[in-house]
């Protein structure tokens, strides 16, 4: 009796992890042979760091090498693009196609199933971090030491969350024909303005002057305090960025019950 209650706990125990963990392969699978999704995610980084960040790598920013600075710098736009456009662009393409109802309805958490699109976004962001400083590191001779490397990437991947969030949030508020517009719309400038294109030591006064209530801003100061030069306490910014994702899933539930309602 012993040995035959034994898989079945083992059986009752792991039951739960397996749909998530179908689900999250089923998203790292998709995501990995969408290539319109998958080249710009990859390349752009590495694009922006070849234009701007490998003739100053040399330089000093912040008190650090300009170099590691910009890398950090593009590695948060990568991985904040991948957040947004993995997340809400997927969830606006599913709603208009009736994939996203038929996960409702279908025998799985809602809590599996925003699990396992956040675990996507976390490993097409490690991809991307990788390949950003294979480039800088390969071709630019800019490399983060081993303790560093870790850092930052721990900070970057936690710090996506509220991106996340607000991409599930954009993509059950529109529609898939405008929901990479929006995205576009909302990210770009948030990020110029945070000091992740341009650094905020050479941006203009009203830059510096609203940067420090966007999210974007903390999560670059995130990074940036693994290499040293973060402003401010790191608490503070966990907490920002900790406060955006209760903003944000708040607004996603609300705009998913609407949709539940409509439909």
């Amino acid at each position: 009796m012993t040995t035959s209650n034994v898989p079945a706990t083992a059986r009752h125990i792991a039951s739960p992890l397996r749909p998530f963990m179908a689900l999250a392969r089923a998203e790292v699978v998709r995501l990995l042979r969408n290539r319109s999704y998958l080249i710009p995610a990859l390349l752009l980084p590495i694009l922006f760091f070849a234009l701007w960040g490998l003739p100053n790598a040399s330089g000093k920013l912040s008190g650090v090498n300009a170099g590691q600075y910009m890398l950090v710098s593009y590695a948060a736009y990568g991985l904040i693009t991948t957040a947004m456009y993995g997340f809400g662009v997927a969830v606006a393409s599913e709603r208009a196609s009736g994939w996203w109802r038929q996960l409702r309805i279908a025998p799985v958490s809602p809590v599996a199933i925003f699990g396992a699109k956040i675990t996507a976004s976390l490993v097409m962001g490690l991809l991307s971090f990788v390949a950003l400083c294979l480039f800088a590191g390969l071709v630019g001779h800019v490399w983060l030491s081993v303790p560093m490397f870790f850092s930052v990437l721990v900070r970057l991947l936690l710090g996506m969350v509220p991106f996340a969030l607000l991409g599930l949030a954009l993509g059950l508020l529109v529609g898939p024909d405008a929901a990479v517009g929006v995205a576009n719309l909302i990210s770009l400038p948030m990020m110029f303005a945070s000091g992740i294109f341009i650094p905020l030591e050479v941006a203009p006064a009203f830059v510096k002057t609203i940067a420090p209530y966007l999210p974007a801003y903390h999560y670059g100061q995130l990074g940036w305090s693994a290499l040293g030069a973060g402003q401010g306490a790191e608490w503070t910014h966990w907490a920002w960025l900790a406060g955006y994702s209760a903003v944000f899933l708040l607004i996603a539930r609300w705009a998913a019950g609407r949709a539940e309602t409509r439909r």
